[in-house]
């Protein structure tokens, strides 16, 4: 007979996983939840569950955030019935895109805070939504007469997600790490 070994994982890598995994839940309800509220323009959320991609992004680095944002685009589409449909092809360009931007800032941009990256994945969020719907959908030049409002309620909700976020991963007693 052989000896196999087992190989078990240790208890920092368990408590990673799990930590990952209950950020995961929390975003694919906010996703499910944000898709029952009544839009404020097309294309636009409040975008809480980006929230939870920032905070994996603070808490846990950046192969955790964009693992997430991945994640929770996947399941919550499954969830609401949105897989592999236009919406969920904006949603997860919007959510990669975001992911993206506030992965590059938290890494190049010293000293920037957690509204900063928030902000710019915002931003990346509601471009990212417009490129994928022109170029794929909707092939009207008009479409960008909507963008300038959009933009700016994404700079709002951007700013309101990084402050709720700078709280959170403040009271948690997280700090970003250089």
């Amino acid at each position: 007979m052989q000896d196999t070994a087992i190989i078990r994982p240790s208890l920092p890598q368990l408590e990673s996983t799990a930590r990952w995994l209950a950020l995961l839940m929390l975003a694919i309800g906010l996703h499910i939840f944000e898709a029952s509220l009544p839009s404020l323009g097309p294309w636009f959320k409040p975008g809480l569950a980006n929230l939870v991609t920032l905070l994996a992004l603070a808490l846990m680095g950046p192969r955790a955030a964009l693992s997430l944002a991945i994640g929770r685009v996947i399941v919550g589409s499954f969830f609401i019935g949105t897989l592999f449909t236009p919406t969920f092809v904006m949603s997860m360009a919007g959510a990669l895109t975001a992911a993206t931007v506030m992965i590059a800032a938290w890494r190049w941009i010293p000293g920037i805070s957690l509204v900063g990256i928030s902000l710019l994945g915002a931003v990346a969020h509601m471009l990212a939504q417009f490129m994928s719907v022109e170029y794929l959908f909707i092939r009207q030049p008009a479409l960008f007469y909507a963008l300038p409002p959009l933009l700016l309620l994404s700079c709002i909700s951007g700013w309101i997600n990084g402050a709720l976020a700078g709280y959170i991963a403040g009271r948690l007693g997280h700090e970003k790490k250089q």
